[in-house]
Formats: structure tokens, C-alpha cells, sequence
């Protein structure tokens, strides 16, 4: 498997944060110390980082990679959740959401997935869509205090799998499927989420058809231009925004 690497200084870390979620959505490594910051893309996200970044280094895995990964994947409290992988245990105070780190962006521990939860905690319950469900982390979480039926789409494979296979090892409830959410008709929720990209979240929220919706995936710079929506709410953290929507018929 080939890993490609890209150091910059730490005032242009959130951008090439930005530009990693967008190219390595399978996840990727961030290292960062006193002043620059490293992000590391493995296998199809690394080959994808390396035509975006002509400066990127390139390696190889070394053996013995495919049980020290498990070293960079760590449970995260935020809120009353806890989100980890299955091979720690959660604190007993917490809701745990457990979460197989693989194929799919989405372990929990990036800010936007925790802002999210964060806004999702403070909207009144109903039926629940995930644009760009990645692990299903988000649904899943908000089938865990009270929202359903839940359901999420991904324009990739591999996401849609982990995401109902990380919703049967936590006991909810969620309908996946592949889809593309500037392409495809999108059903009608409550509630939807999404944790994408800038780009998309102003070219989706006109598809939807939903009271209220989440959106994150941007810098605190930015904002979704959101015509036939209320602004409610927003919450930053680390460089990172979300923000809570309402339709303007509300």
C-alpha cells in the first residue's frame, strides 16, 4: 500500500485539512508539533493526494502496518458520547458509539463529526438523512438518542458497507444505500445532516426537503450560502464550523 505525505506550516494546517477530507475520505493521519503540521493518505486517498500535490512524499507501508494502525485510532468523549473503535472500551458514564475505523472516513475524532453531534443534540427528534453517511457515525449517533427511522446514502461503496455494518454492531436501525446527493432524488426527513464539503452543502441544500438541517465539513472562515433557510445556530471548534439551519416556511 503507498502512503503519501504533505507538511506545511501550522497557519495553513485547516486548509490542507479541508483539502484531505475532500481527497482522502478514507481517512488519514494527522501529526502536528510546535510549527507544521502532517497529514498522511494511504492506499487510493494517498494516490489521489499525490496528483493534487506535487510536493506530497510518497512511501510504502512496512510491515507489520496492519496491526500498529490500530495505535492512531483512539475512542473521543464529546458531549455524552463516547466514539471508538471496537477494541476499547468505553467509559460507563458514556453513550458509546463504536465505530470500526476502515474503508470510510469517519472515526469521530475530527471536530466536524463533534460539532455535528453537538447541534444534532439540540433539535427536537424525528426522521433523520445522512448526505454522505461515510461510517455512518452520525446516523447512527442520532438513532442512539431518539431520532428514526435514520437513513444516509454515500456516493462510495465501501462507506455505505461500513456504515451498516457499524450500525448492526451498535444495535440501531439505519437504511444505507449508494447514492449521489447532486444527482439523485433525495427523500424527505425531519432532519437531515451533512458532513461534506462546502461545494456541496450549497448545492444540496436546495435538493432537500427537510425542517432542519446540520451542515459542516468547512473552515470558521466559511459559511453555506443558504437561500430558503433560516441560520439557527453555529459552533467552532479547532478552525472547524457547524451550522444549524431552519426552512424559512418554519
Amino acid at each position: 500500500m503507498i502512503v503519501a505525505a504533505v507538511t506545511v506550516p501550522l497557519e495553513q494546517a485547516e486548509e490542507l485539512r479541508a483539502a484531505f477530507v475532500e481527497l482522502a475520505a478514507e481517512g488519514f493521519q494527522d501529526a502536528e508539533d510546535a510549527t507544521t503540521v502532517t497529514l498522511t493518505a494511504y492506499g487510493p486517498g494517498a494516490e489521489r493526494i499525490r496528483d493534487a500535490f506535487p510536493t506530497a512524499v510518497m512511501g510504502e507501508v512496512e510491515d507489520g502496518w496492519e496491526n500498529r494502525w490500530r495505535e492512531f485510532h483512539k475512542g473521543v468523549a464529546t458531549g455524552r458520547f463516547w466514539i471508538g473503535p471496537p477494541w476499547e472500551a468505553a467509559p460507563a458514564e458514556l453513550l458509546p458509539i463504536v465505530i470500526d475505523p476502515g474503508q470510510a472516513f469517519g472515526t469521530g475524532s475530527h471536530p466536524t463529526t463533534r460539532l455535528c453531534l453537538e447541534l444534532l443534540e439540540t433539535i427536537e427528534r424525528g426522521s433523520l438523512l445522512d448526505v454522505g453517511c461515510g461510517s455512518g457515525v452520525l446516523s447512527i449517533a442520532a438513532a442512539k438518542i431518539g431520532f428514526g427511522p435514520a437513513s444516509g446514502f454515500d456516493f462510495a461503496q465501501a462507506s455505505v458497507d461500513a456504515a451498516i455494518e457499524n450500525a448492526e454492531r451498535n444495535g440501531v436501525e439505519l437504511h444505507a444505500w449508494l447514492g449521489d446527493a447532486l444527482l439523485d432524488e433525495l427523500p424527505t426527513a425531519d432532519v437531515a445532516v451533512a458532513n461534506v464539503t462546502l461545494p456541496t452543502v450549497e448545492a444540496v441544500l436546495p435538493r432537500l426537503t427537510v425542517d432542519r438541517v446540520v451542515t459542516s465539513g468547512y473552515l470558521v472562515s466559511e459559511q453555506p450560502v443558504a437561500p430558503g433557510y433560516r441560520h439557527e445556530a453555529r459552533r467552532e471548534l479547532d478552525g472547524w464550523a457547524a451550522d444549524l439551519f431552519v426552512t424559512a416556511t418554519l
